[in-house]
């Protein structure tokens, strides 16, 4: 597991932002793998969503232990705000750091983490660049280990609006990329990690994929997404939920796109209209909306049910829910009468 040293390639201090909830089981683990990083020039932030065991007083005693000023409690830290606002939240604190990483209470993180991550953004230069990486898939005693899924290059937008490939224990940004997500408004029920990739893919940034596995990923009965069943439970447990919430998802960014899309690159407008016609129109618009490139799942079976679902699945309105972060004037507008140009 070890990986190849990388952390003279990069000195800046990165910002770790970690959300935590009742997560005393597991959490002193990910603050020590935090120690042991060889990249050492990094500041936690953290932010508690309501608790009700021991994870405040676990993450208090850490900063008696390593010093305030290393580990830094959010103003905000409180509230029960749900994980992935909590997340933008601490986000949102943080824009200006030098760079910023995601982490999960009940994850462990190797030894060259954040090393690898800076290493791969430095390349970047001044772009908008967001990382992420492979992981070991453990059990909760961190046995078992299996490799996640490699993705080669990132295939950026709008393959991100069908999924997700950066998973947020092990999402990193840079400065200009966390400033285009801390800026923009969500919408309800996204994930915070799936959110980042798509507005950084949309507004033209670069997707770092990093093929060496970087955390060890614990599943988990209370896992928040991620759980423990081989490929085929997971393929059964989506046939049996249905379109419905995928597609509804898949609106809701899309449409929450729209209302910044001054922000977006140019191919990005262009195909944003021709999605959103189709997930708000006709058949002929969905199958025009098919055509963009990159419009598409990673494997054959994937985008064989995707390309069902979004032909077949009914037409539904614009919603009418605010968008958190965004003015009145901002916010998604009606797209009844919306054309491909």
């Amino acid at each position: 597991m070890t990986l190849p040293a990388a952390r003279s390639a990069h000195k800046g201090k990165i910002a770790i932002l970690l959300s935590t909830y009742n997560g005393a089981r597991f959490l002193q683990a990910q603050l020590n793998s935090f120690l042991a990083q060889t990249h050492e020039d990094w500041v936690l932030h953290w932010r508690d969503d309501g608790s009700t065991d021991e994870t405040v007083e676990i993450m208090r005693g850490f900063a008696a232990k390593i010093g305030a000023e290393r580990c830094v409690e959010s103003p905000s830290s409180g509230p029960n705000l749900g994980a992935s606002p909590s997340f933008l939240t601490l986000l949102r604190e943080n824009m200006d750091a030098e760079a910023v990483a995601f982490a999960d209470q009940d994850d462990v993180w190797l030894p060259e983490k954040l090393a690898a991550a800076l290493e791969m953004l430095a390349g970047a230069g001044d772009a908008p660049a967001l990382y992420c990486a492979r992981q070991y898939l453990v059990d909760e005693a961190l046995r078992g280990a299996r490799l996640s899924a490699q993705h080669g290059r990132a295939p950026g937008f709008p393959a991100c609006l069908t999924q997700n490939i950066a998973n947020g224990n092990t999402v990193a940004m840079n400065t200009a990329a966390a400033a285009l997500v801390a800026t923009a408004g969500y919408p309800a029920n996204t994930v915070h990690d799936w959110w980042s990739y798509i507005v950084v893919s949309a507004c033209g940034g670069k997707i770092l994929f990093d093929e060496r596995p970087q955390v060890l990923y614990r599943l988990h009965k209370t896992n928040l997404i991620g759980r423990a069943r081989p490929l085929h439970a997971r393929a059964m447990a989506a046939l049996k939920r249905g379109p419905v919430v995928y597609m509804t998802m898949m609106r809701r960014h899309a449409d929450a796109l729209a209302a910044q899309a001054a922000r977006l690159s140019p191919q990005a407008q262009r195909d944003l209209r021709r999605v959103r016609a189709g997930l708000h129109g006709s058949l002929p618009e969905r199958a025009t909306a098919l055509l963009c490139p990159q419009f598409r799942r990673r494997t054959l079976l994937e985008n064989l049910l995707f390309t069902y679902w979004f032909l077949t699945s009914p037409a539904a309105k614009p919603e009418t829910t605010a968008l958190p972060g965004w003015p009145a004037a901002e916010q998604p507008t009606p797209t009844a009468k919306l054309r491909v140009r």
